[in-house]
Protein backbone atom coordinates (compact mmCIF):
# COMPACT_ATOMS: atom_id res chain seq x y z
CA UNK A 1 0.00 0.00 0.00
CA UNK A 2 1.33 3.56 -0.89
CA UNK A 3 1.70 6.45 1.39
CA UNK A 4 -0.39 8.53 -0.76
CA UNK A 5 -2.86 8.25 -3.43
CA UNK A 6 -1.73 7.22 -6.76
CA UNK A 7 -2.82 6.05 -10.74
CA UNK A 8 -0.57 4.16 -12.84
CA UNK A 9 0.43 5.47 -16.37
CA UNK A 10 1.88 2.56 -18.08
CA UNK A 11 1.37 -1.38 -16.78
CA UNK A 12 1.27 -4.42 -18.85
CA UNK A 13 -1.49 -7.73 -18.57
CA UNK A 14 -1.13 -10.94 -19.93
CA UNK A 15 1.31 -13.87 -19.96
CA UNK A 16 4.11 -14.35 -22.44
CA UNK A 17 5.68 -17.54 -23.77
CA UNK A 18 8.97 -18.30 -22.71
CA UNK A 19 11.87 -17.29 -25.47
CA UNK A 20 15.61 -18.09 -25.46
CA UNK A 21 16.64 -14.10 -24.82
CA UNK A 22 20.33 -13.56 -26.46
CA UNK A 23 21.21 -16.83 -27.21
CA UNK A 24 20.16 -18.20 -23.64
CA UNK A 25 17.45 -21.24 -22.88
CA UNK A 26 14.07 -20.40 -22.89
CA UNK A 27 12.82 -17.87 -20.55
CA UNK A 28 10.30 -15.65 -18.44
CA UNK A 29 11.85 -12.84 -16.89
CA UNK A 30 8.40 -10.85 -16.67
CA UNK A 31 8.28 -12.99 -13.23
CA UNK A 32 5.14 -10.68 -11.90
CA UNK A 33 3.47 -10.61 -15.11
CA UNK A 34 -0.76 -11.21 -14.35
CA UNK A 35 -2.10 -13.71 -16.99
CA UNK A 36 -5.97 -12.99 -15.74
CA UNK A 37 -7.91 -9.85 -15.04
CA UNK A 38 -8.64 -10.99 -11.58
CA UNK A 39 -5.13 -10.84 -10.75
CA UNK A 40 -4.65 -7.32 -12.68
CA UNK A 41 -6.79 -6.06 -10.04
CA UNK A 42 -5.89 -7.85 -6.96
CA UNK A 43 -2.78 -5.57 -7.48
CA UNK A 44 -4.34 -2.53 -7.44
CA UNK A 45 -5.96 -3.14 -4.62
CA UNK A 46 -3.20 -4.41 -3.05
CA UNK A 47 -0.74 -1.60 -3.78
CA UNK A 48 -4.07 0.93 -3.28
CA UNK A 49 -3.86 1.98 -6.85
CA UNK A 50 -7.34 4.55 -8.06
CA UNK A 51 -6.53 4.38 -11.62
CA UNK A 52 -4.39 2.21 -13.80
CA UNK A 53 -3.84 2.51 -17.91
CA UNK A 54 -3.05 -1.12 -18.75
CA UNK A 55 -1.34 -2.43 -22.30
CA UNK A 56 -0.72 -5.65 -23.50
CA UNK A 57 2.22 -7.45 -22.46
CA UNK A 58 5.07 -7.49 -24.83
CA UNK A 59 8.83 -8.25 -25.07
CA UNK A 60 9.44 -11.56 -26.95
CA UNK A 61 10.03 -10.97 -30.63
CA UNK A 62 6.74 -11.83 -31.85
CA UNK A 63 4.05 -9.00 -32.68
CA UNK A 64 1.42 -11.76 -33.33
CA UNK A 65 1.48 -12.24 -28.62
CA UNK A 66 1.09 -8.64 -28.30
CA UNK A 67 -1.85 -8.22 -30.99
CA UNK A 68 -3.37 -11.10 -29.03
CA UNK A 69 -3.81 -9.53 -25.86
CA UNK A 70 -5.83 -6.57 -26.83
CA UNK A 71 -9.01 -7.84 -25.95
CA UNK A 72 -7.56 -9.18 -22.53
CA UNK A 73 -7.14 -5.29 -21.93
CA UNK A 74 -10.12 -4.08 -23.15
CA UNK A 75 -11.98 -6.45 -20.72
CA UNK A 76 -10.10 -5.44 -18.50
CA UNK A 77 -11.46 -1.78 -18.59
CA UNK A 78 -14.70 -2.88 -19.45
CA UNK A 79 -14.73 -5.27 -16.63
CA UNK A 80 -13.41 -2.61 -13.54
CA UNK A 81 -13.53 1.25 -13.94
CA UNK A 82 -10.71 1.55 -12.61
CA UNK A 83 -8.68 0.36 -15.42
CA UNK A 84 -8.21 2.14 -18.94
CA UNK A 85 -7.40 0.43 -22.10
CA UNK A 86 -4.30 1.05 -24.63
CA UNK A 87 -4.58 -0.76 -27.84
CA UNK A 88 -1.12 -2.24 -29.56
CA UNK A 89 -0.67 -1.18 -32.50
CA UNK A 90 2.34 -1.73 -35.31
CA UNK A 91 3.83 0.84 -38.15
CA UNK A 92 4.68 -2.70 -39.96
CA UNK A 93 3.57 -3.15 -43.24
CA UNK A 94 3.13 -6.89 -42.27
CA UNK A 95 1.10 -5.90 -39.39
CA UNK A 96 -1.20 -3.29 -41.20
CA UNK A 97 -4.36 -6.07 -41.08
CA UNK A 98 -3.51 -6.85 -36.96
CA UNK A 99 -3.56 -3.02 -36.90
CA UNK A 100 -6.81 -2.14 -38.75
CA UNK A 101 -8.05 -4.57 -36.26
CA UNK A 102 -7.07 -2.87 -33.35
CA UNK A 103 -7.70 0.62 -34.76
CA UNK A 104 -11.28 -0.81 -35.34
CA UNK A 105 -11.61 -0.89 -31.65
CA UNK A 106 -10.81 2.35 -31.03
CA UNK A 107 -13.66 3.84 -29.86
CA UNK A 108 -14.56 1.24 -27.58
CA UNK A 109 -15.67 1.82 -24.08
CA UNK A 110 -12.57 2.04 -21.80
CA UNK A 111 -9.97 2.91 -24.61
CA UNK A 112 -7.54 5.62 -23.63
CA UNK A 113 -4.45 5.13 -25.41
CA UNK A 114 -2.63 3.42 -28.45
CA UNK A 115 0.82 1.55 -27.95
CA UNK A 116 3.53 2.04 -30.21
CA UNK A 117 7.10 0.24 -29.46
CA UNK A 118 10.09 0.11 -32.65
CA UNK A 119 11.57 -3.07 -30.38
CA UNK A 120 9.35 -5.19 -32.51
CA UNK A 121 10.51 -3.83 -35.98
CA UNK A 122 9.79 -0.78 -38.20
CA UNK A 123 11.11 2.82 -37.61
CA UNK A 124 9.95 6.35 -37.64
CA UNK A 125 12.81 6.93 -40.37
CA UNK A 126 11.51 3.93 -42.31
CA UNK A 127 9.44 5.48 -45.35
CA UNK A 128 7.15 2.01 -45.31
CA UNK A 129 6.01 3.15 -42.26
CA UNK A 130 5.09 6.35 -42.28
CA UNK A 131 1.43 5.73 -44.23
CA UNK A 132 0.69 3.27 -40.90
CA UNK A 133 2.30 6.46 -38.60
CA UNK A 134 -0.21 8.51 -40.32
CA UNK A 135 -3.13 6.30 -40.28
CA UNK A 136 -2.11 5.25 -36.12
CA UNK A 137 -2.06 9.20 -35.44
CA UNK A 138 -5.05 10.42 -37.43
CA UNK A 139 -6.73 7.14 -35.43
CA UNK A 140 -5.83 9.06 -32.34
CA UNK A 141 -7.13 12.46 -33.08
CA UNK A 142 -10.29 11.32 -34.03
CA UNK A 143 -11.27 9.73 -30.72
CA UNK A 144 -9.02 11.98 -28.71
CA UNK A 145 -6.50 8.88 -27.45
CA UNK A 146 -3.22 9.39 -26.90
CA UNK A 147 -0.02 7.23 -28.65
CA UNK A 148 2.11 5.72 -26.06
CA UNK A 149 5.61 4.94 -27.44
CA UNK A 150 8.67 3.30 -25.92
CA UNK A 151 12.02 5.12 -25.67
CA UNK A 152 15.30 3.23 -25.01
CA UNK A 153 19.20 4.43 -26.17
CA UNK A 154 19.76 3.37 -29.64
CA UNK A 155 18.46 2.16 -32.50
CA UNK A 156 15.10 3.16 -33.40
CA UNK A 157 13.66 3.35 -29.99
CA UNK A 158 16.51 6.21 -29.44
CA UNK A 159 14.32 9.87 -28.35
CA UNK A 160 16.53 10.94 -31.72
CA UNK A 161 14.64 8.83 -33.36
CA UNK A 162 10.90 8.35 -31.67
CA UNK A 163 11.47 12.47 -31.33
CA UNK A 164 10.28 12.76 -35.11
CA UNK A 165 7.10 11.47 -34.32
CA UNK A 166 6.77 14.37 -31.92
CA UNK A 167 7.34 16.78 -34.50
CA UNK A 168 4.89 15.18 -36.85
CA UNK A 169 2.08 14.83 -35.01
CA UNK A 170 2.05 16.15 -31.75
CA UNK A 171 0.84 19.58 -32.21
CA UNK A 172 -2.92 17.62 -32.44
CA UNK A 173 -2.15 13.95 -30.90
CA UNK A 174 -0.84 13.86 -27.09
CA UNK A 175 2.22 12.03 -27.44
CA UNK A 176 3.55 10.12 -24.02
CA UNK A 177 7.51 9.26 -24.83
CA UNK A 178 7.27 5.87 -21.92
CA UNK A 179 10.51 5.46 -19.88
CA UNK A 180 12.00 9.46 -20.54
CA UNK A 181 14.29 8.42 -22.81
CA UNK A 182 14.92 5.03 -21.46
CA UNK A 183 18.57 5.40 -20.08
CA UNK A 184 21.54 8.15 -19.55
CA UNK A 185 21.69 9.26 -23.09
CA UNK A 186 17.96 10.22 -23.72
CA UNK A 187 17.83 11.83 -20.05
CA UNK A 188 19.94 14.04 -20.55
CA UNK A 189 18.79 15.24 -24.26
CA UNK A 190 15.15 15.42 -22.19
CA UNK A 191 15.87 17.49 -19.30
CA UNK A 192 18.71 19.30 -20.30
CA UNK A 193 16.41 20.87 -23.34
CA UNK A 194 14.51 19.28 -25.26
CA UNK A 195 11.26 18.34 -23.27
CA UNK A 196 10.57 21.72 -22.45
CA UNK A 197 11.57 23.06 -25.98
CA UNK A 198 9.04 20.73 -27.62
CA UNK A 199 6.25 22.06 -24.26
CA UNK A 200 7.29 25.76 -25.16
CA UNK A 201 6.73 24.68 -28.98
CA UNK A 202 3.12 23.81 -28.02
CA UNK A 203 3.86 19.91 -28.46
CA UNK A 204 1.43 18.14 -26.54
CA UNK A 205 3.98 16.18 -25.37
CA UNK A 206 4.28 14.06 -21.96
CA UNK A 207 6.80 11.60 -20.20
CA UNK A 208 6.83 9.04 -17.32
CA UNK A 209 10.01 7.82 -15.09
CA UNK A 210 9.79 4.34 -15.06
CA UNK A 211 12.88 2.92 -15.83
CA UNK A 212 14.61 6.04 -15.07
CA UNK A 213 18.38 6.01 -14.07
CA UNK A 214 18.46 7.66 -9.65
CA UNK A 215 19.60 11.19 -11.24
CA UNK A 216 16.75 11.75 -13.50
CA UNK A 217 13.81 12.05 -11.28
CA UNK A 218 15.66 14.65 -9.11
CA UNK A 219 17.15 16.65 -12.00
CA UNK A 220 13.50 16.84 -13.77
CA UNK A 221 11.67 17.96 -10.99
CA UNK A 222 14.50 21.07 -10.38
CA UNK A 223 14.19 21.97 -14.35
CA UNK A 224 10.28 21.89 -13.99
CA UNK A 225 10.65 24.91 -10.63
CA UNK A 226 13.66 26.42 -13.00
CA UNK A 227 11.55 26.98 -15.55
CA UNK A 228 8.08 26.69 -14.84
CA UNK A 229 6.54 24.79 -17.28
CA UNK A 230 6.24 20.81 -17.14
CA UNK A 231 4.61 20.29 -13.87
CA UNK A 232 1.72 18.49 -15.97
CA UNK A 233 3.87 16.83 -18.21
CA UNK A 234 4.87 14.00 -16.23
CA UNK A 235 3.33 10.66 -14.53
CA UNK A 236 3.83 7.91 -12.83
CA UNK A 237 4.22 4.80 -14.08
CA UNK A 238 5.12 0.93 -12.77
CA UNK A 239 5.56 -1.00 -15.86
CA UNK A 240 4.49 -3.95 -13.93
CA UNK A 241 5.87 -6.89 -14.58
CA UNK A 242 8.84 -5.20 -16.07
CA UNK A 243 9.06 -2.76 -13.52
CA UNK A 244 8.82 -2.87 -9.79
CA UNK A 245 5.44 -0.73 -8.53
CA UNK A 246 7.33 -0.05 -4.87
CA UNK A 247 10.60 0.94 -6.33
CA UNK A 248 9.20 3.10 -8.89
CA UNK A 249 6.93 4.69 -6.68
CA UNK A 250 9.47 5.08 -3.80
CA UNK A 251 12.29 7.08 -6.40
CA UNK A 252 9.37 9.37 -7.82
CA UNK A 253 7.94 9.89 -4.49
CA UNK A 254 11.03 11.29 -3.12
CA UNK A 255 11.74 13.75 -6.23
CA UNK A 256 8.30 14.58 -7.02
CA UNK A 257 7.20 15.30 -3.56
CA UNK A 258 3.87 15.77 -1.67
CA UNK A 259 3.08 18.94 -2.80
CA UNK A 260 1.58 19.95 -5.98
CA UNK A 261 4.28 18.34 -8.26
CA UNK A 262 3.38 15.47 -6.58
CA UNK A 263 -0.07 15.77 -6.97
CA UNK A 264 0.58 16.74 -10.90
CA UNK A 265 2.78 13.61 -10.94
CA UNK A 266 0.53 10.95 -9.10
CA UNK A 267 -2.97 11.93 -9.78
CA UNK A 268 -4.23 15.21 -11.54
CA UNK A 269 -2.07 14.43 -15.16
CA UNK A 270 -3.06 10.90 -15.64
CA UNK A 271 -6.79 12.25 -14.81
CA UNK A 272 -6.65 14.84 -17.36
CA UNK A 273 -4.97 12.21 -19.74
CA UNK A 274 -7.37 8.66 -19.56
CA UNK A 275 -10.02 10.13 -17.60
Amino acid sequence: MTTRRVHDAHRHLGALPAHPFYGGPPVNPDSTARATIKELLADLDAEGTERALVLPNYGVPDPAVAFSLNHLVLEAAQTDDRVRAGLWVSPRSDDEQRTAGALALAGESGVRALKLSFLLGGSPSDPACRPHLDRIFATAEQHDLVVHVHTSPGSTSDIDEVGKLVEWYADRVRVHLVHFGGGMSGHIKLAGSRFFDWISAGKRVYTDLSWAIGFAPHWLAREIEHRGIGHDRVLFASDQPWGDFAGEFARLHAAAGDGELGDRVFLDTFAALYD
